[in-house]
């Protein structure tokens, strides 16, 4: 598929706070969640920005601590979206859980 955040691919998305960057993912998964049973092109277009996003955060080496957690949210926003309920995930409790990213991300600018 092709790239969807060429800027942030590019290099951009390294610039960004893991704060940052959890609270971009959570806008796509807000997305996802708001198209989800209304139009389908929109929902998983949301659902591959997202999971670009997520390959992003895994991909930058400032993280490697944190790795285990972020692969963790990507393996439950998967679970919410194309679910086997594994983890019995939702994408409203997703939403919640990266608007505090978004949030602290806010408060450091």
């Amino acid at each position: 598929m092709q790239i969807q955040h060429k800027n942030l691919a590019d290099g951009d998305w390294y610039k960004l706070t893991l704060m940052e960057q959890m609270g971009n993912i959570g806008g796509e998964v807000a997305r996802a969640l708001r198209w989800q049973e209304k139009d389908d092109k929109l929902f998983q277009g949301a659902i591959y920005r997202a999971l670009e996003l997520f390959d992003l955060t895994i991909q930058d080496i400032r993280w490697k601590k944190r790795l285990k957690e972020i692969i963790r949210a990507r393996e439950i926003f998967c679970d919410a979206v194309y679910g086997d309920s594994a983890y019995k995930s939702s994408l409203e409790a997703l939403e919640r859980y990266f608007f505090y990213f978004a949030l602290l991300a806010r408060r450091q600018k």
